[in-house]
């Protein structure tokens, strides 16, 4: 997978690298595709969280740990 995006701003990577403060902290979800930069769905429950781009799928962030 291929990230242009950047998943907290949806801003082109390299052209904004600012990062929330929440999303260094890893406390913040991911709301922008990094393939696409569209706005995802994103649900956030106590014990994790899912998102869901309509071109490229979820993405859910027990699978992320488990990296």
């Amino acid at each position: 997978m291929e990230e242009r995006y950047n998943p907290f701003t949806g801003a082109p990577i390299g052209a904004d690298d600012a990062m929330p403060a929440a999303a260094a902290l890893g406390l913040e979800p991911p709301r922008y595709c990094a393939r696409c930069g569209r706005r995802m769905v994103v649900q956030v429950s106590p014990d994790g969280w899912w998102a869901r781009c309509s071109r490229h799928g979820m993405l859910d962030s027990a699978a992320l740990e488990r990296r």
